[in-house]
């Protein structure tokens, strides 16, 4: 049986339609996922992420621990603030990526929850003389995000302004209807956006509050139809879908969760020896596809009749009326503008473009904000 979000009543009492996603049941969407689309894109919208799962770690050598696992660098990050980091194995692929917030006494990490039998495994294998605690925290807290250029003016409903984190991965603690909530800036979509870390107990009360809110700025909850659309025009990968343990990190276009200079961690030589070299033969690309039914997952790309790559998601983009797509392409092959094939069947060739990331329609979203 799939897991249930805590939010489960909450959707149906908004026309929710479930979906199985990763064995959890989440909203595929809410009656019309071209309007929750637009909703974010214009106004507000919010997103159920109850299946991200969170720990914090505690003790001493909390921060020498983690510093030797992940590929950012935690001193970097002071209290209140936070990084972008991914777990790698060995030989530098990817187990996981994450988000590591500092607090005066522990860093708080949350990712996707169906990867935290593998990744707890992986932390307690390495946990050996090190005075540190790992405490799981996802049966107390779930996180719900709210996105879209009017996320602040929302937030500031329940939360004075100078209580808001100001800068992405910036995080504070403030009251909403009561319950003490940890806000982290963090954007999901290619829009600004906040995650709301909130406790089990209250997260109904606190989302019923956060709908009528949305409602009053012309915006409403969002499922995971939207949020593809959203992601995908954003070139933001996901994890089980764009990435998987078969990625090396310098594939996934992920470098900003990587630190050249903080020293050794797990993966770190894989790492360097890459970035030495200059290049890694694929790399995570967008596609501008030349028509309105976008591929499925794992259909070649190919240059001729020569494969050069596979897709690893798309959707069709209602900015720019068109197929988008995000897929790992062959070195040669990755500059913006490069003509390409994606091949839908045996019969079936459509024409592609390289495109940089994000595409052009969350750029030109964020023209329109500044």
């Amino acid at each position: 049986m799939p897991k249930q979000s805590p939010l489960l009543r909450v959707h149906q009492a908004n026309g929710a339609i479930q979906t199985e996603y990763d064995d959890w049941s989440l909203p595929r969407h809410f009656g019309d996922p071209h309007a929750e689309y637009q909703s974010v894109r214009r106004a507000v919208g919010l997103l159920d992420f109850s299946n991200r799962a969170v720990l914090e770690f505690t003790g001493a050598d909390r921060l020498s621990y983690l510093q030797g696992l992940i590929s950012n660098d935690l001193r970097m990050a002071p209290s209140g603030e936070g990084i972008y980091a991914a777990f790698l194995n060995q030989q530098g692929k990817v187990l996981a990526d994450c988000r590591a917030l500092t607090t005066g006494a522990s860093f708080i990490v949350d990712f996707w929850e169906p990867l935290k039998p593998k990744l707890l495994d992986h932390l307690h294998r390495y946990l050996v003389a090190d005075e540190v605690e790992i405490a799981d925290l996802s049966d107390r807290y779930a996180i719900l995000s709210i996105q879209g250029p009017e996320s602040e003016t929302l937030l500031e409903k329940f939360a004075p302004k100078n209580q808001q984190p100001p800068k992405t991965l910036h995080h504070s603690v403030a009251q909403i209807g009561g319950v003490e909530i940890r806000i982290c800036r963090y954007s999901h979509t290619g829009e600004d956006g906040f995650d709301l870390m909130i406790p089990l107990a209250d997260i109904e009360s606190v989302a019923r509050q956060l709908t009528e809110a949305a409602s009053a700025c012309s915006g409403g909850w969002v499922g995971e139809e939207a949020h593809e659309m959203l992601r995908i025009e954003a070139g933001i990968p996901r994890y089980g879908i764009d990435i998987t343990e078969d990625n090396l990190i310098l594939e996934t276009g992920l470098t900003h969760a990587v630190s050249f200079n903080k020293g050794c961690y797990l993966g770190q030589e894989v790492v360097e020896r890459i970035r030495s070299r200059g290049h890694v033969n694929k790399a995570l690309t967008g596609l501008l596809v030349h028509g309105e039914k976008p591929p499925v997952v794992g259909c070649k790309i190919l240059s001729a009749e020569k494969e050069i790559g596979r897709i690893t998601s798309s959707t069709h983009s209602p900015a720019l009326k068109s197929a988008v797509a995000l897929g790992y392409v062959h070195r040669d092959h990755r500059s913006q503008g490069t003509q390409v094939l994606v091949r839908y069947n045996d019969e079936v060739l459509v024409n592609a473009t390289v495109a940089e990331l994000p595409f052009p329609a969350t750029r030109r979203n964020e023209t329109s904000r500044k």
